[in-house]
């Protein structure tokens, strides 16, 4: 069965696109300790992130660089920190997470987030990245 992110990654379930690409995504978590907090996701299904090809973790890294800096510039946070749990969803991921304090990266701090909210969240970064030049945040 098709993890959760890649029924999301299909269309299958609803998802809030901040990057798209033939390789790698990035979506809003649903249950974020921070507004823009977001998962940088490969479209291939790789359970454990230390089996992803070498190609392709490099490339999740470009793409988490590239949305580190949007978040930068729509959050102002000291730091976007980047944590790899993978204990959540048995699909490689990215938590890309805006914070100020070693405290931040607390997951008892997650909060399920509305729909509406995350659509704003995600329209805020997207339109950051579009004006650095990313075309792959033309996903929304």
């Amino acid at each position: 069965m098709a993890s959760i992110f890649t029924q999301i990654i299909n269309g299958d379930l609803p998802g809030h696109f901040v990057w798209r690409d033939d390789r790698a995504v990035a979506i809003m978590t649903i249950a974020p300790i921070k507004p823009g907090h977001c998962l940088v996701i490969p479209v291939e299904e790789v359970n454990h992130w230390d089996d992803v090809p070498a190609d392709l973790a490099a490339h999740l890294m470009l793409v988490a660089q590239k949305v580190a800096k949007g978040l930068k510039a729509v959050y102002s946070p000291k730091r976007v920190g980047v944590m790899v749990a993978g204990l959540e969803v048995p699909h490689t991921h990215m938590h890309l997470i805006p914070v100020d304090a070693l405290a931040d990266f607390d997951f008892s701090l997650q909060q399920p987030a509305e729909a509406e909210q995350l659509a704003v969240e995600a329209e805020k970064i997207r339109a950051v990245l579009a004006e650095m030049g990313c075309a792959e945040a033309d996903c929304g």
